[in-house]
């Protein structure tokens, strides 16, 4: 009996030892972190992947900001029947955000309405991340989000987009302040997993968060208690831009429409500075909204270029035809070039 106990002890410590230097040599290739599930490992050499820390994911405030955000989608897609009710589950394939982006932007994007597969839903994402950056894009928006992120359900880079939007779009919301949450960020380096904590800011106070938002101004108050007065703003404003498109033989009759896609605000530019814009720098006959938006970008660029201070107004909003940043515009124009011939 006791040779028999003594065999078992040493067939378990000889079990012991294998196992020991079995983990010792697998070490490296199994994740370093215990938060971390095994298809976040998967990473080719030099590659790297950031995985929200699960304490995060708890946070009260987390959970409040992903609420507030949710509730807007819901409200802004409510006509379109879309009921969302998890970020990541909701929001990977491109579908929702495709809408959102439509019914914020006022503009029809050329994707197909139902994408089964991943290729199709990956298209469908670049399509509509080009058109969500190329708005952002004159504002040096820095994005914390890509196709890979967004369609692997990385709930950051899906929070970061939306906020990007809500606060661009100018949202009827109250984010919560000071938002921030743990990521952990995987890399492998000559076949070895290094792991790092990195905290990642979502939210700032509600003062900068206002920042870049539609400011109401004196016409805003126009429009609301003088529309008499408004038809006299837009002669004195159709005369001015007049007078100069004229001799390009070009003639507006309609402020909000006709400078919309950016084309006649260029050229205006170019003949109030009196200089020739090259044709290669804007898009002469622009069929899409990115086209739109990159022409009415441009001279807003031209413009500070001229010692103008940059428009108040959005590049976006001029081209969905909003009155009040075309006449913003404008104004800015006639007040520093009424003189000019």
């Amino acid at each position: 009996m006791a040779g028999l106990l003594c065999g078992t002890k040493r067939r378990k410590q000889v079990s012991d030892l294998h196992e020991e230097g079995k983990n010792a040599i697998n070490a490296p290739l199994l994740h370093a972190s215990p938060e971390l599930l095994p298809e976040d490992t998967l990473l080719e050499e030099n590659a790297e992947r950031t995985i929200l820390d699960p304490t995060s994911r708890e946070d009260l405030n987390f959970k409040d900001l992903q609420k507030v955000l949710i509730d807007w989608i819901n409200s802004e897609l409510e006509e379109d029947r879309i009921i969302v009710k998890d970020l990541e589950e909701d929001l990977y394939d491109g579908q929702v955000l495709q809408k959102l982006f439509e019914k914020l932007s006022g503009y029809k994007l050329n994707v197909a309405e139902v994408t089964q597969s991943e290729i199709g839903q990956k298209q469908k994402l670049q399509t509509v991340l080009e058109a969500v950056n190329g708005v952002l894009r004159p504002l040096e928006w820095n994005t914390e989000w890509s196709v890979d992120s967004i369609h692997s359900k990385n709930l950051v880079s899906i929070v970061y987009l939306l906020l990007a939007l809500a606060m661009y779009y100018a949202a009827p919301i109250r984010l919560p302040e000071h938002v921030s949450v743990q990521v952990i960020v995987v890399k492998k380096k000559e076949g070895i997993l290094q792991t790092a904590h990195v905290t990642k800011q979502l939210t700032s106070t509600t003062t900068e968060m206002m920042i870049g938002r539609s400011e109401r101004d004196a016409f805003d108050t126009l429009l609301d208690h003088a529309p008499d007065k408004l038809n006299v703003v837009k002669t004195s404003l159709i005369t001015f831009v007049n007078k100069h498109l004229n001799k390009l033989n070009l003639e507006v009759t309609e402020l909000e429409s006709q400078f919309a896609d950016g084309v006649y605000l260029v050229l205006l530019m170019g003949l109030l500075e009196n200089y020739f814009v090259p044709l290669y720098n804007f898009y002469l006959t622009p069929e899409s909204f990115e086209q739109k938006v990159h022409n009415v970008a441009f001279a807003f660029e031209l413009m500070q270029d001229g010692g103008l201070q940059k428009p108040k107004a959005r590049p976006e909003d001029v081209v969905n035809l909003n009155l009040k940043s075309t006449l913003r515009v404008l104004y800015n124009l006639f007040t520093n070039y009424k003189n000019s011939d």
